[in-house]
């Protein structure tokens, strides 16, 4: 099958790995976490929200659950920093090269920390986008954090 660039470059991280992960494709569109959890079948608990955020000056990719908010406290004392904020649309996609509403976790081109919440630990596979709103990817979240590079944090 032939994917849309943003996508292939997901799929192309992933076959690298040779990690268990696959990539689907919905019509209608997982531009939402709940939106997504409704289109994979899963607990919104196991869909991986890929928040772009700025701190100090540098991208931060925040990967939480579905039913949680990154919080930009909790960002801030966990890299030390004094001032976090999110990215805007523009800032997303010049850190991640993805669209807001599919970016992925990987390939990354300008982030500088990836943290990646605990509870999406619990699961033995997770969601994530995978390059586009239309495209998401499952994978174990042990690979999740391995391929994005991430450190976990609670919170």
């Amino acid at each position: 099958m032939t994917w849309p660039e943003p996508v292939e470059r997901v799929s192309s991280v992933l076959r690298g790995s040779a990690v268990d992960a696959h990539i689907e494709q919905f019509d209608e569109g997982a531009a939402t976490a709940r939106d997504a959890a409704r289109a994979v079948g899963a607990d919104l608990s196991q869909i991986v929200k890929s928040i772009v955020m700025v701190a100090d000056g540098a991208y931060v990719l925040v990967l939480v659950p579905g039913d949680r908010r990154a919080d930009e406290a909790v960002v801030a004392q966990v890299l030390g920093a004094t001032e976090v904020r999110a990215a805007t649309p523009e800032e997303v996609v010049h850190a991640t090269g993805f669209e807001p509403g599919g970016v992925a976790p990987f390939p990354q081109r300008a982030v500088v920390h990836t943290l990646m919440h605990k509870d999406l630990l619990a699961h033995e596979v997770v969601w994530i986008g995978a390059g586009t709103e239309r495209h998401m990817a499952s994978l174990a979240p042990a690979d999740l954090a391995r391929l994005a590079g991430a450190r976990t944090f609670h919170g």
